[in-house]
């Protein structure tokens, strides 16, 4: 790509060889959509209309432009499709984010999240 035509996708765009992502979750996000994606889960076409919606509705709401704010919108974005195709009701989503949450915050620092350390009872 050219430096102009990256100059372009910025704040995506790294120059000087850096990393394209900060985060591994960052990454992590971005194949799983492309993995539901090639499973027929949404189509290609569906995942850029439903990421640019939800990157315009954070922008909207105050989030400023960066690599974080994109990637927060690609969370949102996969949510939201892995709700409407009926797989995952937003319902049980919430809940799982929730165990998910619970477990983090059970878990001492440096040590793996299990996410049996979430789950009511735990």
């Amino acid at each position: 790509m050219s430096r102009p035509e990256s100059d372009a996708i910025a704040p995506l765009a790294r120059h000087d060889d850096e990393p394209v992502f900060d985060e591994p979750w960052q990454a992590q996000a971005l194949g799983l959509a492309f993995t539901l994606s090639e499973r027929g889960l949404f189509t290609p076409a569906q995942w850029s209309a439903t990421l640019g919606a939800k990157h315009r509705q954070v922008l909207a709401d105050g989030a400023p432009d960066n690599a974080q704010t994109y990637y927060e919108a690609v969370v949102l974005a996969v949510e939201a499709l892995i709700c409407d195709s009926g797989e995952l009701s937003a319902e049980r989503l919430d809940e799982r984010a929730q165990t998910w949450r619970r477990a983090y915050l059970n878990t001492p620092h440096g040590q793996p999240v299990h996410l049996s350390a979430g789950e009511d009872g735990a």
